[in-house]
């Protein structure tokens, strides 16, 4: 044990499970943030502690962490990882990315409960659209635009921490995050396994990666420096593919000899976004494709500038995308899900 304590919330969900690891593998005393209804299958580690947060309740929530400081003292660090990437409804983006988010970091102040650093775990869609005539990298001086209710929710939040002064904040924004257990980009694997790759749009989209487990160490790199505080960074691997690229890399490493490739013209993926998104409304559910995620698979530029992460943290990605994908793959073929 490294003497130090973190909060992670949003443990259960794929990104957290990886922070939790790196958290252990470092020494912590580590608190996974995990409501009671959630699966703790990849929190099986003994030494994982468990807290459900309630966020909706700020009160409640006050009087929680009051009882935990007097109890075990505060966290060092806070890793605020929880977050929602689909709903029916946007307005869930705001109430749960956005407010959620500020009822902790109030709650946090309010209790004594103030960590040394507190790192807020957003997305590379807080930005919006990239430059789609000359491909110029998302830079962190260019404005925030978000054209999704997701990328807004996630920079409002932005907003809230970096305008907060209760105690030091880091940000990160990662590009795709993909690895073992990671649902999105499984569906495209899935689907060059059976044969087929539809890809979006005529003109070939520029799009960017982070290894989970690249992430997480990104994530820590960021908590222990003592000198980054108060910055904010774009998290990739540097690296820039092509969605072809990417799909004929998926079908080197599965082995398959005859995959049928397609360009799908945007009119009809937006028509099928549309229809999926009036589905999961009609039966309450999230689902894949919807308005936002058309905005998504819309934007052709997904480069991002991560020469202040390089420069600052000093990070150096260990995971190339193909080594990345190949662990990946091996995973879901290990788990059953190939």
């Amino acid at each position: 044990m490294n003497g130090k304590k973190i909060l992670i919330t949003g443990a259960s969900g794929f990104i957290g499970g990886f922070l939790v690891e790196e958290a252990l593998r470092r020494g912590y005393e580590v608190w996974a943030g995990v409501r009671a209804s959630s699966s703790r299958a990849r929190l099986s580690d003994k030494r994982i502690r468990f807290i459900d947060l309630p966020y909706a309740r700020p009160d409640a929530l006050v009087v929680q962490l009051k009882e935990f400081v007097r109890e075990h003292g505060a966290w060092n660090y806070v890793i605020h990882n929880a977050g929602l990437t689909k709903t029916p409804d946007k307005r869930n983006f705001f109430r749960i990315n956005t407010e959620y988010t500020r009822n902790l970091v109030e709650a946090l102040a309010i209790a004594n409960c103030a960590p040394e650093k507190f790192l807020l775990m957003s997305s590379l869609s807080s930005y919006g659209p990239g430059d789609e005539r000359t491909f110029r990298p998302i830079r962190l001086e260019d404005p925030q635009r978000p054209n999704t209710a997701y990328g807004q929710s996630k920079r409002d939040a932005e907003n809230y921490v970096r305008e907060q002064l209760y105690f030091p904040y880091v940000i990160l924004r990662p590009t795709g995050v993909y690895g073992p257990g990671e649902k999105d980009y499984f569906l495209e694997i899935q689907s060059v396994n059976s044969g087929f790759d539809f890809t979006v749009g005529l003109t070939p989209q520029r799009i960017t990666f982070i290894y989970v487990k690249d992430l997480a160490r990104a994530a820590f790199l960021a908590l222990e420096k003592e000198s980054v505080q108060n910055r904010h960074y774009f998290v990739a691997d540097g690296d820039v593919y092509t969605d072809e690229e990417f799909a004929r890399m998926i079908q080197e490493i599965l082995g398959k000899k005859h995959v049928w490739h397609a360009r799908v013209p945007l009119g009809l993926v937006y028509a099928a976004c549309c229809c999926c998104e009036w589905l999961g409304k009609l039966i309450g559910k999230s689902v894949t494709l919807n308005r936002d995620k058309y905005l998504i698979l819309k934007q052709r530029n997904w480069i991002c500038d991560i020469e202040p992460l390089r420069k600052d943290l000093e990070f150096k990605p260990e995971y190339t995308l193909r080594r990345g994908l190949e662990e990946a793959i091996a995973w879901y073929k290990q788990a059953g899900w190939l």
